[in-house]
């Protein structure tokens, strides 16, 4: 009688938990749309294509440099941004490549930058500044913070390993001029027909 009940129980919690969500119904998409484009028209200043220069710390303490491009645009009518950026070698050898979509979340208020590079994938926290951004990168106690600035068709970016308690050390600095517009990713769909 009692595992009755508890069977009994649990039926009618799934079944009344089940018709609650059910009559919520799914996000109304007229609403969340305008909400990421409008998050996303914010990160505008980064559309476009950029070159320049980049350099990382390697373990030897060596600083190496590429020149490092990037391409930027807005995706799904403005609400998703796409990004890969590539850095070359002095004889034009891809040393670097890496793609990535910033999206926003109007649940919770939050920007995520999500990122394929070099083999790695990841889904990271991206905080619009007054003149850029800032994303980062949890790596156990240690976080990566880059943190970049783009202003009057510059865009410098630095990146510092931050440890509790301890001074950052930056191992990574790029320095970019904005060289163009993009129509990429939006042009050139599949057409219907």
């Amino acid at each position: 009688m009692t595992t009755r009940r508890a069977s009994l129980t649990v039926l009618l919690s799934t079944t009344v938990l089940a018709t609650a969500a059910f009559g919520q119904g799914r996000p109304d998409p007229a609403k969340l749309i305008p909400a990421q484009q409008a998050a996303l028209a914010k990160l505008a200043f980064m559309d476009g294509l950029w070159r320049g220069t980049a350099w990382t710390l390697l373990p030897s303490g060596e600083k190496h440099t590429i020149t490092q491009t990037e391409r930027i645009g807005p995706f799904l009518d403005g609400s998703v941004k796409v990004v890969e950026g590539r850095g070359y070698e002095a004889d034009g050898k891809v040393a670097f490549n890496a793609f990535g979509t910033i999206s926003f979340n109007p649940a919770t208020g939050a920007y995520t930058l999500h990122s394929h590079a070099m083999g790695s994938v990841g889904d990271f926290s991206l905080t619009p500044t007054a003149t850029g951004f800032v994303w980062e990168i949890p790596a156990g106690p240690m976080i990566l913070r880059y943190t970049a600035t783009l202003q009057n068709g510059t865009w410098h970016e630095v990146g510092d390993r931050v440890l509790p308690g301890k001074e950052p050390v930056r191992f990574f600095e790029m320095n970019l001029k904005r060289i163009g517009d993009t129509t990429w990713p939006a042009a050139g769909w599949v057409a219907a027909k």
